[in-house]
């Protein structure tokens, strides 16, 4: 792995998004038949950052339009049982006060510079775990045709999109998709597309958009906890049967669909749950002091 100082003039496409100008590759990491799986660890403290598949041969590509002295950075990989554990943090070195964090966080930046711009690609030829953790800023993330077997993502104040953008599944069946928003906001479109057994959502101040209003092809358990943020949960209208299960107190807000009926004490269920529960869409959800709501598309 090192940093490379190649300048690309022209435009990069970064989810539906131009960037004109130029941008170096800072990080590459080939492709290679020692390992069959990579886990990546990727986080970043500030700034705007666009993930997407990579056409190319490498499992990591990172561009940005920064100068090496504005940022410092952690990698280290190493293979192990054929897996490649690759672990990368950006920092900016013009770090924001504690004041300056809290009004980004609240407000959004100033102005949109793509100086703080970070675009990452990986590969479509290789099955990831991901873990992706941001700071203040935005992410875009376009999951369109990958083989993503986990995926973590934790968002402190920054506001995260995430998607099927192209409409492709995911190539593999993803065994958990877990996301964890403190103060920002997180949106989930097309989540059935992720094919994942379990979605678990830990909600603190923040909100969070699951969009499950396409149709799903596989059976999900949905776990969720929301503090005194807001979840809002879009289920289709089609012949998908679904049961929420909820913990709840006198704090909270809830908001369910006219034609759920209730099944038991805190169990509801919608009009297509019955004998032939296939591709059960099944909730288990606490409520502490926050807003949950349920919509269908």
């Amino acid at each position: 792995m090192w940093i490379r100082k190649i300048v690309l003039v022209g435009i990069l496409i970064c989810t539906g998004i131009f960037v004109l100008g130029q941008a170096r590759k800072q990080f590459h990491e080939e492709n290679s038949d020692d390992f069959d799986k990579v886990k990546l660890f990727l986080k970043v403290n500030s700034g705007d950052c666009f993930l997407k598949p990579n056409k190319n041969e490498g499992v990591l590509d990172v561009y940005s339009q920064r100068e090496q002295q504005h940022f410092s950075h952690t990698y280290n990989k190493q293979i192990i049982d054929r897996i490649c554990q690759m672990n990368l943090i950006l920092e900016d070195n013009q770090g924001q006060s504690l004041g300056s964090a809290i009004s980004t966080s609240l407000f959004g930046p100033d102005n949109k510079s793509t100086d703080n711009l970070w675009q990452v690609f990986i590969s479509e030829g290789k099955p990831y775990d991901l873990s992706l953790n941001y700071g203040i800023g935005t992410a875009d993330i376009d999951l369109s045709g990958l083989s993503i077997e986990t995926l973590k993502i934790h968002t402190g104040s920054a506001d995260v999109n995430i998607g099927y953008f192209s409409g492709q599944y995911n190539k593999v069946v993803m065994d958990t998709f877990y996301v964890k928003v403190d103060l920002g906001s997180v949106r989930v479109t097309n989540l059935n597309h992720a094919k994942s057994k379990y979605v678990i959502a830990d909600v603190g101040f923040g909100n969070l958009m699951l969009d499950l209003s396409d149709v799903s092809v596989m059976p999900s358990t949905i776990k969720g906890n929301v503090g005194a943020g807001t979840m809002h949960i879009t289920l289709p209208r089609s012949s998908t049967p679904v049961k929420v299960t909820l913990t709840d107190s006198w704090l909270c807000r809830i908001h369910l669909p006219k034609n759920f009926r209730q099944l038991s004490e805190n169990v509801y269920v919608n009009e297509y749950f019955g004998d032939n529960n296939k591709n059960l869409l099944t909730f288990n959800l606490d409520i502490s002091m926050g807003t949950l709501i349920f919509v269908e598309k």
